[in-house]
């Protein structure tokens, strides 16, 4: 059961870093689904991911108060902006457009209304 929670922390891992360049994949959710798995597999990795410099303190926060950053809540509103651009300019259809506004405006909810780390 170990090497299925390692295997599911390393699939995380790399769509949090595919999710760093690609506005379509979120990040943060990655990573801590990452260290979720990790905690059941590796507890090499659960601390590297814990201590990372960039990412750990992303972790930290929100285990601690189930905080966001503001500088991350305003990328994440801003790709998110981007997504729904270019699904306008590709003139998607407008059922498609609905939809996609109703489900990125409660993520950006729940971005927003989270404490700010």
């Amino acid at each position: 059961m170990r090497a299925i929670w390692l295997l599911c922390g390393l699939v995380c891992v790399a769509f949090a870093l595919v999710g760093i360049v690609l506005p379509l994949l979120p990040t943060v959710p990655f990573l801590l689904l990452a260290t979720f798995c990790f905690a059941r597999s590796s507890e090499k990795l659960h601390n590297w991911l814990l201590s990372h410099k960039v990412f750990g303190p992303m972790i930290q926060d929100w285990n601690r108060n189930g905080a966001i950053k503001p500088s991350a809540k305003r990328a994440a509103t801003l790709s998110i902006a981007a997504v729904f651009g270019i699904s306008v300019a590709l003139d998607v259809k407008t059922i498609v457009l609905v939809i996609q506004a109703m489900v990125l405006s409660a993520v950006l909810f729940f971005i927003w209304t989270r404490p700010n780390a």
